[in-house]
């Protein structure tokens, strides 16, 4: 069966000051765009996880000068204006959907033929629509393996594009806002500028601001009509210093063990001008009956006492990352908690939704499946060993579920180095105290 993490219960309600790594959304942008930008950019607060390193690494494969310093949790990178120092060569990007999907984007536009290879989760995962828009920019892409996925042979466009006409493209963001992210993080690489009109019903979201905002602070401007982004012609990105945010969606499961366990919480430098969108989590803690305060530490969550929780219907569409971790609260509220609006959730690192039914129901919880969300009943969990499908988040969100109920283990818990490699020791020494 492989490695097991046997969860300690908590002996009472939890009082933990933690640090959290660096976004890894955040880390992933701030790579890209750095090496984009005319110079030499300094990036402080870097995450280094398995995404983040499988990012950095294609980066050096490319011949980009990138100076690392991990115990300063610093990167310094080199940019070219938007050329690539090689004009042939492979990549591998691992299991990290965003560097699959930004560097591909990248390479499409670059001068030269590239390999881009993943893991086999990473291999699942789609990547159809982002083809056929940088096919129909001229990108020439042959997928060698199956249809429409990773990994793939990339000749680029290499400034074929016409010289005096904005291009216009046609997206689908249906399965996923990083496709229509990849093509904002390398606009600045078509000079004479990019609009995007999006086709499907879902427009925005979380991480597409994110991706606004920090292109904002690179210095390229992006428009958004309600249907379609802009990018004007001869945007550049700017170097300088770039200082990344903790990593809100790893703070939650602190949060959240505040609330299981009617403790408290504070996750260091986490506030409420963080830009990720999981933020909207701790509203949903406050309506779950949690007090959630700003201290000069960081935002400090308060679970009720005796750890209740209130039942709630919820749309995480715009947080979906922490879909995980309320089911692994909702066993403990006092009603029904149903999650709506998470198809997408499906083609993520596993079918998540199918993920989180089938493990609960291994801990004896009553739940409804449907195609975009979960109903998840009250109930006490009974031990087991929650299986975690490769998924780093079903990992770290469920082994919550331990804080209160023993005899809970965790499979294959080292999944959780895509993100949060010490998650597991930081539990421990957490719950020594």
């Amino acid at each position: 069966m492989g490695e097991i993490y046997r969860v300690r219960r908590s002996a009472g309600p939890i009082d933990w000051v933690v640090e959290v790594p660096g976004s890894k959304s955040m880390t992933n942008r701030a790579l890209l765009m750095a090496a984009l930008a005319d110079g030499r950019t300094a990036l402080r607060g870097v995450l280094f996880s398995d995404d983040s390193r499988n990012f950095l690494g294609s980066l050096q494969a490319l011949g980009f000068q990138v100076e690392i310093d991990e115990a300063d949790k610093t990167v310094t990178v080199e940019g070219l204006n938007g050329r690539i120092p090689v004009a042939e060569g492979e990549i591998y990007v691992g299991s990290a959907g965003t560097a699959a999907r930004f560097l591909t984007a990248m390479l499409a536009m670059a001068e030269g033929t590239f390999v881009v290879n993943a893991s086999e989760q990473m291999k699942k995962r789609p990547m159809k629509p982002l083809f056929e828009v940088l096919g129909c920019m001229g990108a020439d892409i042959t997928c060698l393996e199956r249809e429409g996925f990773l990994p793939v042979r990339i000749r680029g466009i290499g400034g074929r594009l016409p010289a005096h006409e904005r291009c216009h493209l046609k997206l689908d963001i249906s399965e996923s806002t990083q496709f229509l992210s990849a093509l904002l993080l390398v606009s600045p690489m078509v000079k004479q500028g990019l609009c995007i009109e999006i086709t499907s019903e879902r427009r925005d979201g979380a991480y597409i601001r994110i991706t606004r905002r920090m292109m904002g602070q690179f210095g390229a401007a992006v428009d958004f009509d309600g249907v379609s982004y802009t990018i004007q012609s001869g945007t550049a990105y700017q170097p300088g210093c770039c200082q990344i945010e903790p990593d809100v969606s790893a703070a939650c499961y602190f949060y959240a063990a505040a609330a299981l366990t009617g403790g408290r919480a504070v996750v260091r430098h986490v506030t409420r001008d963080c830009m990720q969108g999981d933020l909207r989590f701790l509203d949903l803690l406050a309506q779950m009956g949690c007090t959630v305060s700003d201290t000069p530490d960081g935002i400090e969550v308060r679970g009720a006492a005796g750890g209740r929780l209130k039942g709630v219907t919820v749309d995480m569409k715009d947080f979906s990352d922490q879909a995980m971790t309320l089911a692994a609260l909702a066993p403990f509220a006092d009603g029904a908690v149903r999650i709506g609006n998470i198809g997408h959730i499906r083609l993520q690192e596993s079918d998540r939704i199918h993920a989180i039914v089938t493990e609960l129901t291994r801990l004896g919880i009553s739940c409804e499946e449907e195609q975009d969300a979960v109903t998840i009943y009250p109930g006490m969990p009974k031990p087991a060993v929650v299986q975690t499908y490769d998924d780093h988040r079903m990992a770290m969100a469920f082994a919550l579920v331990g804080l209160r109920v023993d005899g809970i283990g965790i499979a294959d818990p080292m999944c959780c180095r895509k993100t949060f490699e010490d998650y597991f020791d930081v539990l421990d020494r957490l719950t020594d105290q």
